[in-house]
């Protein structure tokens, strides 16, 4: 029987699984994807929020200023990349300008430093900013982050200390027995004295099992455009619209990988499964996009995309004992990822700490074993790996620089990648102009003498979606 049992691995359950991986307790993770962080976490903007827009006083708020503070240290712990590259929020329009004014006032509340700055400043940081831009609020300590990446290396690092993971487990009942939590997936049941609920967009629908529910979840579609490296570069800051009851807006951003990201839409939905694109919503990205940033490539993209956003009926983040010993960390929209280390130290502290006794490991480690990236590293260094494994020498994805040795390291580790995604999403290879149509065979190829399975057993990403079906002169008409 574990301690603490927690629903759901998406970024803030690895947070939570990470924290707790402190002490002396029996953790496990159950997530009905057949990869940590491969929802929500993996299809959003990216973008560690520096706080100035959430209500002050609210949750948000809160979590959003204190987790942006955490990052520097949890990524340097963590080997995960990221860069404080600042925001720019600008207005268009000359009665914009009172809401700009209005930002600062909040940002002063929630404690983020901002600066206004006239329409020739903002230009000078962003020459490709709209003619038409009125002023503009300047973030500093916003950042751009690889979201999955981080999930990736919070759960290598909780399993490097103790947390147990298990995948392709759905959640289709709870139950209380004398005290103890029975938690029955389709495939095994568990028992634990702690249950977290951190499954994102089945939050309601699994607090629900236990209590008569408090809140219910909306999801919110957000279609994307990835654009190819542009030189000289688009736009060197997240540039954001002014704020509205629908979110953020549609920004334009430079991403961690170095190409560009234009988006969200904000649909809400009924189908938590939905991520499908469609022209019109595309074609409205673009058109409100260019109202803020001129010259955006779009004959450059190389791919779209949606994500899902667990919205809230309450507006605010769901952090909650739903039922004796059994909570809630439900409704982790934006600025969800900012604020997902600090949601993780508020669970634990108010929550568990003061029910279960929390004896700090000795033996806890911090960080995890450093990652080589090829496009990282100086020559000398590549050169020492080459000795070391030939593997290193061997690139399996030219537009993205990944060679086979960075595969193969990343397989070793304990949440490796089972599928054709689960490796493009930890070492980019596919994420490319190509897409991987050039190094998808090799991925396949690597992953199947990995785990000594037939080229025809290697799935893309969930059961059944396996790329190859056989033999050339075995496929039929």
């Amino acid at each position: 029987m574990d301690e603490i049992l927690i629903i759901g691995a998406g970024v803030t359950g690895c947070f939570i699984a990470r924290e707790l991986s402190r002490y002396q307790v029996k953790v496990t993770v159950l997530d009905k994807e057949n990869d940590v962080g491969n929802f929500s976490s993996m299809a959003n903007s990216a973008i560690v929020h520096s706080g100035y827009d959430p209500e002050p006083g609210s949750l948000k708020a809160k979590l959003n200023v204190m987790g942006n503070a955490m990052y520097d240290q949890v990524c340097k712990e963590l080997d995960v990349q990221f860069e404080r590259i600042g925001s720019l929020t600008v207005a268009i329009y000359d009665e914009q300008l009172p809401l700009l004014a209005d930002l600062v006032k909040r940002a002063t509340l929630n404690g983020v430093p901002v600066k206004l700055l006239t329409p020739a400043e903002a230009k000078a940081m962003e020459p490709n900013l709209s003619d038409n831009v009125k002023g503009a609020l300047w973030a500093p300590t916003a950042g751009v982050i690889d979201p999955f990446e981080l999930c990736v290396h919070l759960m290598e690092n909780a399993i490097d200390n103790g947390v147990t993971l298990k995948l392709n487990e759905e959640v289709v009942d709870i139950r209380s027995f004398g005290g103890i939590w029975e938690v029955r997936t389709k495939k095994n049941t568990y028992h634990a004295k702690y249950v977290i609920n951190a499954s994102g967009l089945q939050a309601d629908h699994i607090s629900g099992l236990v209590a008569p529910q408090t809140f219910k979840i909306t999801p919110r579609k957000g279609e994307y455009f990835v654009i190819d490296y542009t030189q000289p570069a688009l736009v060197k800051h997240t540039i954001f619209p002014l704020p509205s009851s629908l979110g953020k807006g549609i920004l334009v951003s430079p991403t961690y990988g170095g190409n560009y990201i234009v988006g969200p839409s904000s649909t809400v939905i009924d189908d938590k499964e939905d991520l499908s694109t469609d022209k019109p919503t595309l074609d409205e990205i673009k058109k409100s996009a260019s109202l803020m940033v001129k010259n955006i490539p779009f004959h450059k993209v190389i791919r779209v995309f949606s994500g899902l956003r667990a919205t809230p009926s309450t507006h605010d983040f769901v952090i909650e004992e739903a039922s004796p010993n059994f909570i809630n960390v439900a409704g982790i929209e934006s600025p969800g990822l900012a604020s997902s280390p600090a949601i993780a130290k508020k669970v634990i502290e108010e929550f568990i700490a003061p029910k279960l006794k929390l004896f700090a490991k000795a033996s806890f480690n911090p960080n995890v074993r450093p990652y080589h990236r090829f496009k990282k590293t100086s020559e000398e260094e590549w050169s020492k790996l080459i000795a070391q494994d030939r593997r290193y020498a061997r690139m399996v994805c030219r537009c993205e620089s990944v060679t086979e040795g960075e595969i193969r390291d990343m397989l070793a580790r304990n949440c490796p990648p089972h599928t054709v995604k689960g490796v493009k999403k930890r070492s980019r290879a596919g994420f490319g102009r190509c897409q991987g149509g050039f190094c998808g065979p090799n991925v396949v190829a690597i992953l199947a003498d990995h785990y000594h399975i037939p080229l025809t057993e290697v799935p893309y990403d969930e059961p059944g979606t396996n790329i190859v079906k056989g033999a050339t002169k075995e496929v039929g008409e």
